[in-house]
């Protein structure tokens, strides 16, 4: 499990740090402040390799670089098989890279990343792991497996033609051809994570959808009796998809993995999703992560560290059912201004239950004024105003009147108060 990571001069602020839950963690902060940076720093930290250095056909998880001039450095700890590492690195700059300590790294255990654009990444102790304190630098096993968004539908083979993986596409229709133990644990993987029992994904029967396509696609059968190519699912469906069988491919080639080599598959899995509610109907977000952490437990035998960012306040609310302090954590990267300058900062918040989901929009998490849209805002903010001017006329209410109208609800709260006002003043609106 990642324990902690500390950050000098890299990425939007000077200096970060975060001490990470043993199960969930959560990280919350406007557009551009940070949130995939750190997930992709968690995973390097864990691999010691950048996503878009293992396939540089990602547009995403590119190396990160220094803040300014001056030295940076990465600090992190982990929890490996047998005891708790902590290492050091530093840019160095002649390099254009990152310093690593000599000789094998400790098994963090098996380490997944689902992007946010629908890019995939798996290190594998058994599959990408070094042999021995000297081989370190050498590339008898593949530093990680990374999906590029097609690659996770069509498959991925390496420089060589060597297939490393089918794919969503052909596995699926193997599995549900075979009929065995993946397509079970991914029957029960979706089933899991859809949005409602009203709602379940269940797959459908194998179809083609071209005759220049010999392939068999999978199918979902939809609530109302219809089986829909995967292919041409909604987008959240896609995500789900995406994302249940990365969980049943990763973890089905790691224990067959582990009976080739007669070792014990992973105890710990580290799991970093960005903008886990990624294309998702609000209905899904309200159950994404409780179902994640309860599938991954009762998929594997491991315990499982979830690191998620989020920009949702269903998702916030989503966790208040199962956030527990003393396993899990928050993070929030707030934008501080100044009279001088501008800065990045981030800060593990205490976890507050707010019940409604509005609540959680003007929390620390989201820093809004109200939950409502811009213009009721700005209409309210000046119906307040007003009503604390002796000089305001009955057409000029009447004028703030016909504005409230327009973008406040009939069952708005603020109609009461506001009626209240007006009898008092004897208008008649």
């Amino acid at each position: 499990m990642l324990a902690s990571l500390d950050l000098m001069n890299i990425g939007p602020a000077k200096e970060m740090h975060l001490s990470f839950g043993k199960r969930l963690n959560l990280i919350t902060g406007d557009n551009g402040l940070g949130k995939s940076f750190l997930l992709d720093i968690a995973w390097w930290a864990l691999t010691r390799k950048w996503p878009a250095e293992v396939n540089p056909r990602l547009t995403v998880g590119k190396k990160a670089q220094p803040l300014s001039a001056g030295e940076a450095k990465i600090v992190f700890s982990f929890e490996g098989k047998t005891k708790t590492e902590k290492y050091e690195s530093v840019y160095l700059r002649k390099d254009q890279a990152w310093s690593m300590r000599q000789g094998r790294p400790t098994n963090p255990g098996l380490v997944l990343y689902a992007m946010t654009d629908g890019s995939f990444a798996v290190w594998d102790p058994h599959r990408n792991y070094w042999k021995s304190q000297e081989d370190f630098d050498s590339q008898i096993r593949r530093l990680a497996y990374v999906f590029t968004p097609n690659e996770v539908w069509d498959g991925l083979n390496s420089p060589d033609g060597t297939c490393i993986c089918n794919g969503l596409i052909r596995d699926w229709a193997g599995w549900q051809k075979e009929n065995g133990a993946s397509f079970s644990y991914l029957k029960k993987v979706l089933e899991v994570l859809s949005p409602s029992p009203e709602e379940l994904l269940r797959p459908g029967d194998l179809t083609r959808i071209s005759l220049d396509d010999v392939r068999d696609i999978p199918t979902i059968r939809m609530p109302y009796g219809q089986d829909v190519p995967v292919l041409y699912a909604s987008s959240g469906m896609k995500r789900i998809i995406a994302l249940a069988y990365f969980l049943v491919w990763s973890w089905e080639e790691h224990r067959k993995a582990a009976a080739q080599l007669d070792e014990p598959p992973a105890d710990q899995i580290v799991f970093l999703i960005d903008e886990i509610e990624s294309h998702l109907h609000p209905s899904w977000q309200r159950t994404v992560v409780p179902t994640l952490l309860s599938v991954m437990g009762s998929l594997t035998a491991a315990s499982v560290q979830l690191i998620t960012a989020t920009h949702s306040p269903l998702i916030m609310a989503s966790a208040e059912s199962v956030f527990d302090s003393q396993s899990d954590a928050w993070f929030d990267l707030d934008l501080e201004s100044s009279t001088a300058d501008s800065s990045v900062n981030l800060k593990q918040r205490q976890f507050v239950r707010h019940g409604d989901v509005s609540n959680w929009l003007t929390s620390e998490a989201f820093d809004l004024k109200s939950a409502r849209s811009i213009d009721s805002e700005r209409a309210l903010e000046e119906a307040i105003r007003v009503m604390s001017q002796e000089s305001l006329s009955e057409e000029e209410a009447r004028v703030l009147d016909d504005k409230l109208k327009s973008v406040l609800g009939s069952l708005d709260p603020f109609w009461m108060r506001w009626r209240f006002f007006a009898e008092k003043k004897g208008w008649h609106l």
